[in-house]
């Protein structure tokens, strides 16, 4: 009896964080796995952040230049990460995603204002290939303190993927599901959710060389930047046979590599970002030098910028969130976008005093300075020391770490160590990344949409400003 063999490979990308400069290499990898499939069809597969608003091509077209890469790759499905959803308005993500030639798979999403999915996202979606019909589902990470800033209502992704996983298996030859949600989560939905060929991972940046087979489930991620490129064959010998995983690797994507098509593309995004970033937003009379490792006038000035913001009458931030110093004269939109290009917000929370001496006692000491950080919205290269507003700090630079080396005042009064203040800073720390005393705070009020080059601009437009930079926080000398 002759067989008829159907064959389908999935390719997977994911964590591209608006790498635009691996989009072309990849583009290439993926046609020639197309051609080397023949006739045998492929599909191609993104899960999430593919936009990140640190890159001038995305911040400059507010994700139009990701949608249009998108398009000219060719992917049959996306989800969204939480540099989508949590980085740009619903009002700037409805406006992309219009353009986009291929569904917006996720299940655990929907609008506060409608209780349903935004029109550009389904819960699910059926696609064809070749008569093989592909369930594909997909799930983001339920940060959801911020989403519901943002008006939308995230869901527990595990509820949401069984409900759709059980509907997908009774309709199609293959389910998949999208999961920006880290590999330990996927590990946990492989081992529960039924009828799952696939669990195609991202947010935690994992590249697995072969997948993880758990319970019949292959658990992937492509690691990160468009570095890697993922790939699986399924295959059957009959129609209505069951699909089993013959193929499965992530290969390593030559950076040499070029597709004519993508580099053209991103090019002219990238000089009408670079446009539309050129708009002048403050003229200064004087250089803001910046010190990573002490006190600075430009971390000073985000450290006023951010006190201002919240309106607390102190402010903690650490000074590896700038990336140079600002000169005299023109400032743009693209420099302040250059010069703090960290997706994080303003927040406030509810400290001790024990707490904030505790940060500013680690912030002196090099270890906590010179801190490599990753992830969490932070772009810049190290934790550096904190800048202060509204505190006066006298300190011994001679004095043994945490041997009382500090004197703190707010406002004119000695900081006491259990009374409790409240303190504009960063949502970073919130998620225990740098300073960890800072985040053991109470109630965490998050300040959304503001990024902290906003914060930065309004700053640099108000009167005496600049002035205020040049006041010294922190004193040496033994007291």
């Amino acid at each position: 009896m002759e067989l008829h063999r159907q064959r389908l490979t999935i390719l997977h990308t994911n964590d591209i964080h608006s790498h635009f400069e691996m989009m072309g290499p990849l583009a290439a990898e993926i046609g020639r796995l197309r051609e080397a499939a023949g006739e045998e069809p492929v599909l191609l597969v993104d899960i999430g952040d593919h936009m990140d608003r640190s890159a001038v091509e995305t911040e400059g077209t507010l994700g139009q230049a990701n949608i249009d890469i998108i398009n000219l790759t060719g992917y049959d499905a996306v989800t969204i990460g939480n540099n989508e959803g949590l980085t740009f308005s619903g009002d700037m993500l409805s406006a992309a995603y219009a353009g986009i030639q291929c569904p917006v798979v996720c299940c655990n999403v929907l609008e506060t204002a409608t209780g349903k999915p935004p029109e550009w996202m389904k819960r699910s979606v059926v696609v064809e290939k070749d008569g093989i019909k592909i369930g594909i589902t997909g799930a983001t990470a339920a940060f959801t303190a911020f989403y519901s800033l943002l008006g939308w209502e995230v869901g527990d992704p595990e509820a949401a993927l069984r409900e759709q996983c059980r509907e997908l298996a009774a309709q199609t030859d293959i389910v998949l599901v999208l999961s920006h949600l880290g590999l330990p989560a996927d590990q946990r939905l492989a081992e529960v959710l039924e009828g799952v060929h696939a669990i195609l991972g991202g947010h935690t940046h994992h590249m697995l060389e072969k997948p993880e087979m758990i319970c019949g489930t292959a658990v992937c991620g492509a690691g990160k930047f468009g570095r890697y490129l993922g790939r699986l064959v399924f295959e059957r010998l009959a129609p209505g046979e069951p699909f089993a995983l013959t193929e499965g690797e992530c290969t390593a994507v030559d950076p040499a590599l070029a597709d004519e098509q993508i580099l053209h593309a991103a090019g002219i995004h990238l000089l009408h970002a670079q446009e539309k970033l050129s708009e002048t937003v403050a003229i200064i009379d004087r250089e803001l030098p910046l010190d990573v490792y002490g006190e600075s006038p430009l971390g000073n000035l985000l450290a006023q910028a951010v006190r201002r913001f919240t309106g607390c009458n102190l402010a903690l931030v650490n000074t590896g969130q700038l990336l140079g110093p600002l000169p005299e004269g023109e400032i743009t939109a693209g420099m302040l976008h250059g010069l703090c290009p960290s997706p994080i917000n303003a927040c406030t929370l509810k400290l001790l005093g024990k707490d904030i001496r505790t940060a500013l006692e680690q912030s002196l000491r090099m270890e906590f300075q010179d801190k490599k950080i990753y992830g969490y919205g932070f772009r810049g290269e190290v934790l550096g020391s904190l800048a202060v507003d509204g505190l006066k700090i006298l300190y011994d630079p001679k004095a043994m770490p945490y041997d009382n080396g500090i004197a703190v005042f707010v406002g004119g009064e000695p900081l006491e160590d259990s009374k409790e203040y409240t303190v504009g800073t960063l949502d970073m720390f919130t998620f225990r990344v740098g300073y960890e005393s800072i985040a053991g705070g109470r109630d965490p009020v998050y300040l959304v949409p503001h990024f902290l080059r906003d914060l930065l601009r309004m700053e640099l437009q108000r009167p005496g400003g600049l002035q205020e930079a040049d006041i010294v926080r922190w004193k040496a000398g033994a007291y």
